[in-house]
């Protein structure tokens, strides 16, 4: 139950529709009970004389107390229904904006389904309790005391009788509660291993498919469902039992009630009127007891859900803004690493090494090494995707530490790695905002440089298309020249390439390269690239191995130095070599 506290500060928005709904339940309850007891007076009133007036009267008011009940069982749902739809909204709209500023390292740990399972299933779950499962209980209680008090004041010892078997219920609701709450912590757990496994093997269809895996899966499906299916029947057996037990509790109350009841009707202790009310009190009363039953069910549930919400909301944004940030009106672009070190959280293994280097405003740096030696890793700590473990990381003179961390990434246009696209227009990636917004000068310099002319040829409706799921319907070489042109696009004064012509031809490569060298003439550019023949123009190279920076210079430097850059030159042409002699 501890974990719904943190539910509690999503009402303060809705506090006065909160207390309006709570209202009409009363409301609702009252007009509920005048019912039975316009009964009585009708039953008691056979007795002396009745007219026919007098009947049409009580008739009126049952009706009149009806309408009244429903219009404010009505206005109840309608509020307090639509409070844990927007508190809905709210729980995973926070949820979403705090996995966005999560830093990288979070998602090495968490899986894809399970996070999914989290925004979805789980805030489902939380829903049930912020409205229903509370309006229910507010309800259970109002109907209670009312229906308790006038069975009471109907006869105090009928009352007591009538109360004899539900003196069990509160123990057995606690016992079915907890054992609710393991069940139902269980089922989410498998959930999440579902949407998981789901979500991996789509994603991963064409390799299911190259390796001829479907039935492999399909199996691996059932056997995850089957556990499912059967952690939901655990809970359906307990949560089956719980109905009939309070069902024959209540109807064991109905039978005490109806013995001694019409013993006090015939020794005259109480009028025809007052039994057939109190059975009414009774029957009314039966119902909150049963709802306890499922408000326990849905509050259990509720509160494991927001246990695993809370869970993830707890996690800590380890790239935090600064306490006092810098003011850069202009960056320009200049870059230091002073004796960084870094190790990505929880290993041991330094992959960076004590690294030194500067980088003028407008220079091109490129960035070579061998596979491993923390190449794509430097770069990523320009942008605090990750913060240094040792060092410091310098952007115009100013730790990236003491600067706003929108201001940092709106400096730096990257070109990643491993290309991603999103499922909308490719317009939409390329501008990463609406078409209709989008800086048409800029788009055409961007496409031309990118060398996405042609691919827009071949498109059915050109920079309109819709995309896939990660641009699925763009071969590998056209996804990282998209890419590369929503970082031109974006025209900030720090490019990084991170090894982003791996896929293209050596044709258009060339032609991308020679586009890049205008436009990276005023800016400061970063090229990681395993091909050292791609990076030979560059002002400045830094050669990186085992994580420690082994040379830096210019080509001819380096050529002339003979070290590591000079044998990986060596090492790639004849590698070409080889591959041009086997084609032939």
């Amino acid at each position: 139950m501890r974990h719904l506290r943190a539910l509690l500060p999503y009402y303060r928005p809705y506090l006065r529709g909160l207390a309006a709904g709570m209202l009409l339940v009363v409301v609702s309850n009252v007009f509920t009970i005048l019912g039975p007891f316009i009964v009585k007076l009708a039953i008691d009133g056979l007795t002396a004389e009745l007219t026919t007036d007098r009947i049409v009267q009580y008739a009126l008011l049952l009706v009149g107390a009806a309408l009244a009940a429903g219009a404010a069982r009505y206005g109840m749902r309608e509020l307090l229904n639509g409070i844990s739809r927007k508190i809905e909204t709210d729980l995973r709209n926070d949820i979403f904006a705090h996995l966005l500023r999560l830093p990288p390292q979070f998602y090495d740990r968490w899986r894809t389904g399970d996070l999914m399972s989290r925004a979805t299933n789980d805030v489902q779950a939380v829903r049930q309790v912020a409205g229903p499962s509370i309006m229910y209980l507010v309800n259970t209680v109002t109907i209670g005391s009312l229906a308790l008090g006038l069975m009471i004041w109907i006869s105090p010892r009928l009352t007591l009788i009538a109360m004899i078997p539900m003196v069990l219920m509160p123990g057995l609701v606690m016992w079915i509660g907890k054992k609710i709450n393991v069940r139902f912590e269980r089922i989410q757990e498998q959930f999440s291993e579902i949407s998981n496994f789901a979500q991996e093997n789509l994603a991963g269809i064409r390799i299911v498919k190259a390796y001829g895996r479907e039935a492999d899966r399909s199996e691996a499906f059932a056997s995850l469902n089957a556990e499912y299916r059967r952690r939901n029947m655990d809970l359906a057996r307990i949560w089956g039992a719980f109905f009939p037990v309070l069902t024959f509790m209540g109807g064991l109350g109905s039978v005490l009630v109806l013995w001694f009841g019409g013993q006090e009707v015939i020794a005259g202790a109480i009028t025809v009127g007052d039994y057939v009310a109190f059975g009414f009190y009774l029957v009314l009363l039966m119902w909150p007891m049963i709802a306890v039953g499922w408000v326990t069910n849905q509050i259990q549930r509720g509160a494991a859900s927001m246990g695993r919400i809370n869970s993830l909301l707890a996690e800590p944004h380890v790239i935090e803004e600064p306490e006092d940030p810098v003011a850069m009106p202009a960056i320009r672009g200049g870059i230091e690493f002073r004796d960084v070190s870094f190790r990505y959280p929880g290993t041991d293994r330094w992959i960076l090494k004590n690294i030194s280097f500067q980088i003028e405003p407008g220079q091109t740096v490129a960035i070579v090494g061998g596979t491993a030696s923390g190449k794509t890793t430097l770069v990523r700590l320009i942008p605090r995707l990750y913060d240094v473990g040792a060092g410091s990381v310098f952007v115009d003179g100013v730790d990236v530490r003491r600067m706003r961390i929108e201001d940092l990434r709106d400096s730096v246009g990257v070109v990643p790695q491993d290309p991603f696209l999103f499922s909308m227009p490719l317009s939409r990636n390329l501008t990463m905002g609406p078409a209709e917004s989008a800086d048409t000068g800029r788009l055409d310099r961007a496409l031309d440089i990118a060398q996405l002319r042609p691919t827009l040829d071949v498109l059915p409706d050109g920079l309109e298309t819709a995309l896939g799921e990660r641009g699925i319907n763009l071969s590998g070489g056209q996804k990282q020249r998209a890419t590369i042109a929503r970082a031109l696009y974006r025209d900030t004064p720090i490019l990084v390439l991170d090894d982003s012509l791996s896929a293209v031809d050596t044709v258009t490569e060339e032609a991308i390269l020679a586009g890049l060298q205008e436009f990276m003439a005023d800016r400061t550019s970063i090229v990681v690239s395993h091909r050292v023949t791609a990076v030979a123009g560059a002002d400045l190279i830094l050669v990186l191995e085992d994580g420690e920076l082994a040379e830096t210079g210019t080509h001819a430097e380096l050529l002339a130095h003979g070290g590591v850059y000079a044998r990986l030159l060596e090492r790639q042409l004849l590698e070409e070599e080889i591959e041009q002699e086997e084609a032939v």
